[in-house]
């Protein structure tokens, strides 16, 4: 079975992957996570170059599209598309991929102007007692600042729970970051453990038993969970303005 390679390379703000090889059902899990691992990077946009791609199966480029939506929930980061070979355009456009997001090359996707970054508030919380306290008190002072008072309970729960989650079963430092967007308060958490959060479908009885993800599912308008170099990154998104 043929491999796809993927470099990336940081080209200013944004994230440049280079692909290389046979894109097929078989090979796009592997796409996928590589795109999605730069996504934990947060850049300003991640431009997929496709230039050395070849395509035997159409059907498995709706990675793309895949990535696309999953980079929209969560960090909000645009992805472009340099694809020089018409026939792969029109296959692209064909399975939903908007036209504005594909250019003929590299050059063309980083020429488009960056949009405004997002304010972000930032914080290293160490794997000890008192984590969760710490997370919830950078939650108050992002919300304070950001004249966000009814989301201050709500996150500070979020925050404290992924948090929490990274520092029982990861044992790793956690970055948390929180960012406002136009429409969601985006809480995320990257640790360095690769295991993937489970939420329990059976929740203790004892009302002192951590709830964890539970309480996350409840709370967050979505939450999930992306791979990053050396780890993970669990995110959730909390609605602060009607669609």
């Amino acid at each position: 079975m043929s491999e796809v390679r993927a470099e990336v390379e940081p080209m200013g703000r944004h994230l440049v992957v280079r692909l290389t090889g046979e894109l097929t059902v078989a090979t796009a899990p592997a796409v996928r996570t590589a795109l999605t691992k730069c996504l934990a990077e947060q850049p300003d946009a991640l431009v997929a170059d496709l230039s050395g791609l070849t395509v035997p199966e159409p059907h498995a480029l709706t990675v793309f599209r895949a990535v696309t939506y999953q980079a929209a929930l969560w960090p909000g980061t645009p992805m472009l598309l340099c694809v020089p070979d018409p026939v792969l355009v029109t296959q692209l456009r064909n399975g939903g991929y908007g036209r504005r997001r594909l250019f003929a090359t590299v050059a063309e996707a980083l020429a488009v102007p960056s949009a405004p970054r997002l304010a972000s508030i930032s914080d290293i919380i160490l794997p000890v007692s008192g984590a969760s306290r710490q997370a919830r008190q950078v939650v108050t002072a992002a919300c304070e600042r950001w004249e966000l008072p009814h989301l201050a309970a709500p996150a500070s729960l979020v925050a404290g729970e992924l948090v929490t989650n990274a520092a029982v079963h990861a044992r790793t430092l956690a970055d948390l970051r929180l960012t406002r967007g136009h429409r969601y308060l985006m809480i995320a958490v990257r640790d360095g453990s690769t295991a993937p959060p489970r939420a329990s479908t059976t929740p203790s009885p004892d009302p002192a038993a951590p709830r964890g993800l539970l309480l996350v599912e409840s709370v967050a308008h979505r939450w999930g969970t992306l791979p990053a170099l050396g780890g993970k990154v669990v995110w959730a998104t909390l609605q602060y303005e009607a669609p």
